[in-house]
């Protein structure tokens, strides 16, 4: 079959349907980022960075945040790539996802291979992470606060963190990001923890004991480095679905599938299947709040350097082309969304419900107190259309921040606020409500302020 022929089997292709929407649209309907990791070397090849800006609504910088990229002599910052990451996202409306402040690899020299004693790493530790998230206090919305931890039995990783400090070191981590930027969420992130298994085992219990000691935590991203072939939809949302229990957000956050190479046509159409079975166990479970793909292009993947003779493994080809798995992912949203500009589907036709839109929900959005350095907000959004997992925003004064929310997750970056549910109240039947609300400092929100669901503006209610 040829890759057009592999197009069409997800019934994307057709010069006489209605063109498709981007990733970010559909993701968007559902409530859901889709992000890539952005390779900071890249960003001046004109094609890629269109891919990075119109496809995906949500950045992670490969390796411009990690500790040697940033603190490569101690105390002497150099943020020059991940200040590009971050005007990059502004300028094309995205989320910034920190990738990652404490990790056992790809550590500075200084550190890697210095003496320290036990009070002076603990130190170390927590003033580069308090720096970094401090440095990007606002911009960043998400932190891949502790990587990789553990080992594949569920025993924690003897780092050098570890190893000098214990488990603690993780809780130290937390602590000091939250300081930094009480509204970042804040993630431990690892591989090979997609299923149920010895070491997402290990994670769990870890995340258990996180919160029952009052750790700052607010999700787990997996990171989905998956083999063509060998992909369990079912198990991985049965798994993410038991973290989200604990009252975490969920995240799809490094996804790659290879293959070995070269790909063919039946490889593309089996990788094409995996994307789709990974896309829908996130979109099944509410406080799965997006994924991202690690990579664009197939001829910029890490995965052929690290694994000899395989590859392949992203939703665009080595000539930046889509691939069936792309397509996949495509397939997926708009499914999720019944998003009107499907194959096959009007987007004028009035009786297909389309995604929210003016007229398809309305807000009310009340000050309900304000004193002069801030205000009590509440917001309730009927939608005319059932939601599995819903996506807010609106904008504030210039100034005004959120200082704490309730009843869904809040980021927020320059003016623009955006809140997606909890793992409670992500589903909400047609002609139902949600609601939430928050405090703000530095002044006060206005009444009647504009509310959009899922990227569509909603009616005042």
């Amino acid at each position: 079959m040829s890759a057009a022929a592999a197009t069409l089997a997800f019934g994307l292709a057709g010069t006489s349907q209605a063109a498709a929407p981007t990733l970010r649209e559909a993701a968007d309907a559902t409530g859901r980022f889709i992000g890539t990791a952005v390779n900071d070397g890249l960003l001046n090849n004109s094609t890629y960075r269109n891919i990075a800006a119109s496809e995906f609504d949500s950045v992670t910088a490969e390796n411009a945040m990690k500790w040697e990229a940033v603190e490569p002599q101690r105390g002497q910052y150099n943020w020059a790539g991940g200040d590009r990451l971050v005007q990059f996202a502004q300028q094309n409306d995205q989320l910034v996802y920190g990738h990652t402040l404490v990790w056992h690899s790809q550590m500075p020299q200084w550190l890697q291979n210095g003496s320290f004693s036990n009070s002076e790493l603990r130190t170390i530790m927590t003033d580069h992470v308090t720096t970094q998230v401090g440095r990007y206090r606002g911009d960043v919305q998400r932190w891949d606060v502790v990587n990789e931890a553990f080992n594949e039995d569920g025993s924690l990783r003897q780092s050098k963190f570890y190893q000098q400090l214990g488990e603690s070191y993780i809780a130290d981590a937390f602590r000091a990001a939250r300081a930094a930027d009480p509204n970042a969420k804040l993630f431990i992130n690892d591989y090979n923890t997609e299923v149920r298994n010895a070491k997402s085992d290990g994670l769990f219990r870890l995340v258990q004991r996180l919160k029952s000691q009052g750790v700052p935590i607010d999700g787990v991203g997996f990171q989905n480095h998956l083999i063509v072939g060998n992909v369990n939809g079912s198990a991985i949302q049965q798994n993410l679905q038991r973290f989200a229990d604990l009252g975490l957000e969920v995240v799809i956050t490094e996804l790659d599938i290879r293959m070995r190479t070269p790909s063919d046509s039946s490889k593309l159409q089996q990788q094409a299947r995996d994307y789709r079975a990974v896309a829908d166990a996130c979109l099944a479970v509410s406080a799965c709040s997006g994924i991202t793909v690690w990579g664009i292009s197939d001829r910029d993947s890490w995965v052929p350097d690290t694994f000899p003779g395989e590859g392949d493994a992203c939703p665009w080809d080595g000539n930046y082309q889509p691939k069936p798995a792309y397509h996949a992912l495509l397939t997926a949203f708009t499914d999720a969304a019944g998003d009107p500009g499907g194959p096959g589907e009007d987007p004028e036709d009035p009786e297909d419900p389309g995604e929210p839109g003016t007229g398809s929900c309305t807000a009310v959005f009340t000050v309900a107190n304000r004193w002069a350095t801030g205000s009590v907000v509440n917001v309730t959004v009927r939608t005319t259309q059932a939601l599995n997992g819903w996506r807010a925003e609106f904008d504030l004064p210039s100034g005004v921040t959120v200082a704490n929310g309730w009843n869904g997750g809040f980021s927020q970056s320059g003016a623009r606020v955006t809140v997606t549910n909890a793992a409670y109240n992500g589903t909400v039947a047609a002609g139902g409500t949600f609601s939430f609300g928050f405090q703000t400092n530095g002044g006060a929100a206005q009444d009647g302020t504009a509310v959009s669901l899922g990227g569509q503006r909603c009616a005042a209610g």
